[in-house]
This record gives C-alpha cells, structure tokens and sequence, in this order.
C-alpha cells in the first residue's frame, strides 16, 4: 500500500514543516546579515589602524595642523583690522574666524578648499593597487568574507578618519578662538559652523573617492597619485580659465553694442554654470554662503531685482535653501564616482603571483 504522510496543520492553514522551513531561512538570512555587518566592522577596524599606524599618518596630521595654525592666524591678524575699518558687520563675528585672510595667509575656508582634497588623495591613492603589488590583496579575498566588503571598509575608514580630522580641526580654531577674542558664538552661529564642517567631510570624501578610483584602475600607486594630482589642477585652476574663454566665445562682450549689453548677462551666467561643474568651485560657493550670512543670492542679479530690496542677513534656513543644491551634488559626485571604483574592483580579475 501506499504510505500517507501526515502533516500538523497549524491554525493559520500553513503545515508544520513549511513553517520550520520558512523560520530556518529567515534565521538564516539574519545570521548571514550579522555575519556580514561582523566582518565589515573587522575590516574597518583594521584599515583605520593600519592607516594610524603608517607613517603617512604624520604627514596628515602635519598638513592638517598647518591649515588649522595658517586659518587661525590669518583670522586673528585679520579680524581685528577688519573691525576698525568698518568690514566687518557686528553680527555674527564668530563665523570670521574661518572667512578672513591677513598678512598675504588666505583664510581657514579658503586654505581647506585649496588643500583639503590632498587630504583625501594622501588616504585613497594606493588603496587597492599597493595591496595588489605586495600580494596581500590576494590573501585577503581568500578569505571567507565578500569582496565588496573590501573597498566599502577602505572608504569607510579614509572617510571615518577625514571627518574626525575635520571636526578636531575646526573646534580647535573655535575653542582657540574663543579664548583668544573673547566671542562667545550664537546658536546660529554654532548651527552653521557644524554644516560647513559636514561640507569639508563631503568635499574630502569626494577626493577620497576619486583617489580609489584611480588606484583600482592604475596598477601603480605613482600613477594613481599623479591622475589624482592632474585633477586636482584641473578643477582649481584650469576650469575657471576654459569657462571663460568658453563664455567669451559664445556671448562676446566686447564694444559698445546692443547685443554687447545684451550678452553680458548671459556670458556671467554661462561662466558660472560652467564652474560650477568643478567640486572646488561648489565648495567654495556653497562654504562661502554658509558663513557668511549677508550672502542674499549666488546667481546673476538685474537692477530690477535690486529695486526696493533690503540689506539683512539671512537666516540659516535661507542660507541652506540657496547651498543645498550643491551639497546634494557633491554627495552625488562622491557616490558616483565610488561606485565607478566599486564596480570597476568587483570586475577586476585578481590571480596571485
């Protein structure tokens, strides 16, 4: 005879063993998770260690201290001057610490847009191919772990030690700063200080990226520094020079014409466009807008527009409904260009030697 299997059926309609099987998946799809997070944390942990314990970490602290020494001198020897000659509003004094330059030393914000994507370079240039070339990398994903929890745990790390760097920088020049003037901040002031920071992390985090991406791709850890140095002058230097000539070629300006007139407006406009595909250009408008609140617009105005307008400073609120674009576009930049590294590792071929 033929043999019947009996099953419980359980209230909700379901059998026994259906149920245990269901429950035995769901358990194991959470210990999967835990098992993944678990080996991330481990390799985070030993990529930030790593990179304390290199001697490259003494260069960064020396780059990062120069900027914080070089920004908090220029803010004391320039702010005092500027008061007396009437620069400087009596609002928000506080947020001058990281806006003024004296004494030929440019300011703390314009120091970290100059400088601060070496931070990100310094951290991401040999990344992948340093560890390709001392063989490391291939004993590393023999590993049971997945080997896209390789690179996520270095970007995690470089972008981990980028924000504590930014932060430590940024509250020693306020606390200096604060015992050295006597300025006590506002929470406005405070409120802004903390987005611009949060700005700086982004902006290295972009660069950071990209020095992943040029070490994923170039086999030598030399060549990966030098793309990311090539586009670091690309973006501070030579952008703003081809979007003028680009605007100058479209919407001439020159004579005493009409269609001159005309064109002027629309040559700013273009040239500002075109600048703004820079990441050094977005910081800097987007770093200069948060600190200083008597920034009304960033675009081209008309006479029109200025008739009847009154001069006050801008709330936080305000000031951020004018930047966000551009901090949502260097997220976007940073994360698209992590995810062209990413995919870029997960396709490479690695064999050991």
């Amino acid at each position: 005879m033929k043999k019947i299997s009996l099953q419980r059926i359980e209230p909700n309609g379901l059998p026994e063993q259906s149920r245990g099987a269901g429950l035995g998946k769901e358990a194991a799809r959470e210990t999967d998770g835990k098992r993944q997070y678990h080996v991330l944390r481990v390799l985070f942990r030993k990529e930030t260690e790593e990179f304390i314990n290199s001697r490259r970490m003494i260069l960064f602290i020396f780059l990062t201290a120069l900027i914080t020494v070089s920004g908090f001198y220029a803010a004391v020897s320039g702010l005092a001057e500027s008061i007396e000659n009437g620069n400087t509003a009596a609002d928000f004094l506080f947020l001058k610490l990281f806006t003024v330059s004296a004494n030929s030393i440019p300011s703390y914000n314009s120091l970290m847009a100059l400088m601060g994507p070496f931070i990100g370079i310094f951290m991401g240039f040999d990344a992948i191919n340093s560890e390709r070339t001392e063989g490391t990398l291939n004993r590393l994903v023999s590993q049971p772990l997945y080997r896209d929890q390789i690179i996520i745990s270095k970007f995690l790390a470089g972008l981990f030690i980028s924000a504590v760097m930014v932060f430590a920088s940024g509250l020693l020049i306020a606390s200096v700063g604060l015992i050295a003037t006597g300025l006590i901040p506002s929470g406005e002031e405070i409120c802004r200080v903390f987005i611009y920071l949060c700005f700086c992390v982004v902006y290295i985090g972009f660069w950071l990226a990209m020095a992943i991406l040029f070490s994923t791709v170039c086999r030598h850890a030399a060549t990966s520094a030098l793309a990311c140095i090539a586009v670091w002058l690309f973006c501070a230097i030579f952008v703003s020079l081809l979007a003028g000539i680009v605007a100058d070629a479209l919407y001439p300006v020159s004579g005493n014409d009409m269609q001159a007139m005309i064109n002027e407006y629309k040559n700013y406009t273009c040239e500002l466009n075109l600048n703004r595909i820079s990441p050094y250009y977005l910081f800097a408008e987007a770093a200069g807008t948060v600190l200083n609140p008597g920034v009304r617009t960033i675009n081209a105005v008309t006479v029109a527009q200025l008739s009847g307008a009154i001069s006050s400073n801008l709330t936080l609120g305000q000031s951020l409904l004018l930047v966000w674009p551009h901090l949502t576009g260097l997220a976007a930049l940073m994360l698209v260009v992590f995810a062209i590294s990413y995919v870029s590792f997960m396709r490479q071929e690695i064999r050991s030697r």
